[in-house]
């Protein structure tokens, strides 16, 4: 579910990731892109036909991606998406805005937040659930990017994302945003149902999250996308597709 799929170009280190994993699982793969702005309320009276379709493949789909991205348009289509794959224990794979995405669902939908959204789409928003990174300046846009691989360790022992890792203490993954989860807000998510299992020791950035309750529901604000290769499947991904495998059974 992305906003760019008329130049699947625009997301071909996570199309080869995929590639890497089906092979890895010894399955073919599907892919079905919709864009996320016709999941959204709007479409639903601009272009009914569009809208009904892009949720017909939604409810389809034997696993939701939500891929990075920057930018406005197509968001509550995607904030939909990651409700839909929560609500229906769908497995959901989320990957820099779409860790994002799925936290601003929750604050919504399960703490009750109206309104929540991160302030890159609305400054004004009651409960900023993602919030601009406090380390970077606000004023000057050129390389405020959080860039390059950094290591996450695992705060939790038994958590699914250490275990699809080998049990390692910490893995070291490539980082491309400016965004972060609010940590006014972790207490009231974990709370709830969210586990943080992977936090920047130094800046106390949430790195990766899943739900407790869901059979699979995994996001990462790094980009795992980008050390998959054709013979070493991304261990993230390739649990990722053999969950959809699961789900299809």
């Amino acid at each position: 579910v992305g906003k760019y799929t008329g130049l699947s170009d625009s997301y071909l280190s996570v199309i080869k990731a995929l590639q890497h994993s089906s092979y890895a699982v010894n399955r073919k793969l599907v892919i079905d892109w919709i864009e996320s702005a016709e999941l959204d309320d709007e479409s639903a009276v601009s272009d009914a036909e569009a809208h009904a379709n892009a949720w017909e493949m939604l409810r389809a789909a034997d696993g939701i991606l939500v891929p990075g991205g920057f930018g406005k348009r197509g968001i509550e289509g995607k904030i939909k998406a990651a409700g839909y794959a929560r609500e229906n224990k769908v497995p959901y794979l989320g990957v820099c805005l779409g860790l994002q995405v799925a936290t601003i669902e929750f604050c919504r939908n399960v703490l009750g937040m109206e309104g929540a959204n991160s302030t890159e789409f609305d400054e004004d928003t009651p409960h900023p659930a993602v919030v601009f990174m406090p380390e970077i300046s606000k004023t000057h846009m050129g390389g405020t990017m959080r860039l390059g691989t950094k290591p996450t360790p695992f705060l939790v022992d038994d958590c699914k994302m250490r275990r699809l890792y080998g049990d390692v203490d910490h893995v070291d993954e490539r980082h491309r945003h400016r965004y972060e989860v609010n940590n006014r807000f972790r207490n009231r998510l974990e709370k709830n149902g969210m586990i943080f299992s992977g936090i920047n020791p130094d800046l106390n950035l949430v790195e990766i999250i899943e739900l407790k309750d869901h059979p699979w529901f995994v996001a990462s604000q790094f980009h795992p996308e980008l050390k998959s290769r054709v013979n070493r499947a991304h261990p993230l991904f390739r649990d990722f597709v053999k969950a959809a495998v699961a789900h299809t059974n």
